[in-house]
């Protein structure tokens, strides 16, 4: 029996309720809307079905990744030999005492802000636009407008590689730019918790809703696409080196550098994995044959 047959097998023994999907097709789990099928797919609702799967996938040597609202994701059409767990829309309880709000990793993270924003918590706003998941935006200590995950985040509750639940504090996540200590796929994230301040209600809302205006008015919303394409060079801003180089609107295949935003690769229709890489890839050699700069990728690829 292949192995992930096998997953499948005693998953449905160990964990009746859970929601298992084969070769379940990751197109219809990434915002690029690009991406093959994945060999086996796990949904669960409730912390005790993710401890139990990640337990069982470990003991078969079938340790998955981890996907939320799939935001920074590009996943190849030929698909994925291997188990998925995805935490949206299942894992989304929210809970606020006093000036602490605690959510499970598949709340999506404008969501997470507006639960706060109505409990009168400041922190959050510059998460509020933001398309990914607690989990995610944890995992790659999002950040945008000045504010960043780290600067809110107080513990972590994570399964290890062993199956075991562990509970790190802020200085044990291993915060820094656009990195923690969950990026390399070692803890499956469960849920974290935010400090935030008491301020005013009304006042919360009118930031959230204008850094939003913001970002309407300057990204290519309107497009697939993975967000931020290249992390910030440092001294640079991405975007500002691709557009010197002429490369709005440079497009191969389905893939093209947005016209509203050059940091932004969108798929404007039928791009494939490949577009998409072979369009980074003459991104990053143009910048740095012009501008001696060197781009890394903010968006991960998965094949």
């Amino acid at each position: 029996m292949e192995k992930y047959e096998r997953l499948e097998v005693e998953l449905r023994r160990a964990v009746p309720d859970l929601e298992i999907r084969s070769k379940e097709p990751m197109y219809e789990h990434t915002t690029f809307r690009v991406g093959g099928p994945a060999a086996l797919m796990a949904l669960p609702k409730s912390e005790e079905e993710v401890v139990e799967a990640v337990r069982i996938s470990a003991k078969l040597d079938c340790w998955p990744l981890f996907v939320g609202n799939g935001s920074n994701l590009l996943v190849d059409d030929a698909g994925l030999n291997a188990f998925v767990i995805k935490t949206v829309p299942g894992l989304c309880r929210c809970t606020v005492a006093g000036n602490r709000i605690s959510a499970m990793s598949g709340i999506r993270l404008a969501q997470f802000a507006a639960e706060a924003a109505n409990h009168g918590l400041t922190g959050l706003e510059f998460s509020h636009g933001i398309p990914g998941s607690l989990g995610g935006a944890v995992v790659m200590n999002a950040g945008a407008y000045d504010g960043e995950m780290r600067h809110v985040i107080s513990s972590v509750r994570a399964v290890d590689r062993g199956g075991q639940l562990r509970e790190l504090d802020r200085e044990a996540c291993n915060f820094s730019y656009r990195h923690s200590a969950f990026s390399e796929g070692d803890f499956f994230v469960v849920s974290a918790s935010a400090e935030l301040r008491h301020g005013d209600r009304e006042e919360i809302i009118a930031r959230m809703d204008e850094l939003m205006a913001k970002r309407r008015a300057k990204q290519p919303l309107e497009y697939p696409s993975a967000g931020s394409t290249f992390k910030r060079p440092q001294g640079h801003f991405a975007a500002a080196l691709i557009e010197s180089c002429g490369l709005k609107g440079f497009a191969i295949g389905g893939a093209q550098v947005s016209e509203k935003h050059a940091g932004f690769v969108i798929n404007r229709g039928g791009a494939t994995s490949r577009d998409i890489l072979e369009l980074m890839d003459a991104v990053r050699e143009r910048v740095y044959r012009e501008a001696g700069v060197t781009l890394e990728p903010e968006v991960r690829y998965w094949k």
